[in-house]
């Protein structure tokens, strides 16, 4: 059990970091070039070396592009067409095919976005070296009148400047790992007392149902906050997990959060009859909980009713508060409307869990 509570969620915090993530590198390029000059070559060094595009191919028809496609030997087949060179250095259109495999669509939309941002710059470039060879015949008045004057657009990157993707998800994976390993424990821990009998010790004790459920929800409270403070230890320390807000607020709300959670546990606990059955029940609305928690898709994006489900779940709670405070160090006006959801919750599933608790003599 002690591997359970405090190994695993740290196991779990490194390895989901450095792999969820919806960055798409490694896109598998297949080139036709039929134009076979300088100018096509560095255009293939472009995307290679722009760190999403690894070269898978150099077909040399469209029907051996297709078949790599087909293969799924090649995400991308970009087609160069002949005389590339002589269209851009004469300033002349010329067009480039991508053909992009939309099996995963996320995948294809991001690697055409990628392909444009290079074509785009790689453009860019050839004409600021071609146009001072076409601008030299010309007098230096002419030079100044015919340079055209382009907007400068300054970028700036608020609470993630880096755009490092692990500073967005370790805190949501950090309040999901708490959520659901809480919820589970909690679910099995009352089962477990039906199957190896104590739990009719218990029940010929003087002890009310309230005081049941409290002495069973103090620990696994406890235990939460425990793995927190270690999870934000091992954010900090190995991820540089910016901790921008109050930590109090964090702690404040995972109590809040972990006593709701520990009455969904309970609740299921009443009702289960082995410890199997309980990590099943658990586990079905933990999947749930999870996929529409905001923590790999944005609620925003989901449909109304969608957005609506997500208001009484908790984890969904969790990973925007810790996103807030951690991130932007937002303060208690900005997360109490999620503080007020969770206490709401945590009475609730209690009640329930201690109404539904049969004590018998």
């Amino acid at each position: 059990m002690l591997p359970i509570i405090f190994v695993f969620p740290i196991i779990q915090l490194v390895i989901l970091s450095f792999a969820a993530t919806h960055d798409v590198k490694n896109i598998a390029l297949a080139v036709l070039d039929q134009d076979r000059s300088s100018t096509s070559r560095l255009l293939v060094s472009k995307l290679t070396a722009s760190g999403y595009f690894t070269l898978a191919g150099m077909p040399l028809s469209d029907n051996e592009g297709f078949e790599l496609i087909e293969k799924d030997a090649a995400d991308v087949f970009l087609t160069i067409p002949p005389h590339f060179e002589r269209d851009v250095m004469k300033k002349q259109p010329t067009q480039l095919q991508v053909q992009v495999n939309a099996i995963n669509g996320q995948k294809a939309g991001l690697a055409a976005s990628y392909a444009g941002e290079v074509f785009q710059s790689f453009g860019k470039e050839l004409m600021a070296n071609i146009s001072p060879n076409f601008m030299a015949v010309g007098s230096a008045t002419t030079r100044t009148n015919q340079t055209p004057q382009t907007i400068q657009t300054p970028t700036r990157y608020w609470y993630n400047p880096s755009l490092d993707y692990k500073t967005f998800m370790v805190p949501g994976i950090l309040g999901e790992l708490v959520a659901m390993l809480v919820l589970i424990l909690s679910a099995m821990n009352v089962v477990r007392e039906k199957e190896i009998g104590t739990i009719e010790q218990i029940n010929v004790t003087p002890i009310r149902k309230w005081q049941f459920i409290l002495g069973k929800l103090l620990p696994f409270l406890f235990i939460g906050l425990f793995d927190l403070a270690l999870g934000l230890t091992v954010g900090k320390l190995l991820f540089y997990i910016p901790l921008e807000g109050d930590l109090w607020l964090v702690f404040a709300f995972c109590v809040a959060n972990i006593f709701a959670v520990l009455g969904i546990g309970f609740f299921i606990s009443n009702f289960a009859d082995t410890q199997q059955q309980a990590m099943f029940i658990a586990w079905f609305f933990m999947v749930i909980f999870i996929l529409m928690s905001g923590l790999f898709t944005p609620i925003e994006s989901m449909p109304e009713w969608a957005q609506a489900m997500t208001i009484p779940n908790p984890i969904a709670h969790f990973v925007t508060v810790m996103r807030l405070v951690l991130l932007k160090g937002s303060g208690w006006a900005d997360i109490r409307y999620n503080f007020f959801v969770m206490i709401g919750l945590g009475v609730l599933f209690n009640a329930l869990a201690v109404w539904t608790y049969r004590k018998t003599a």
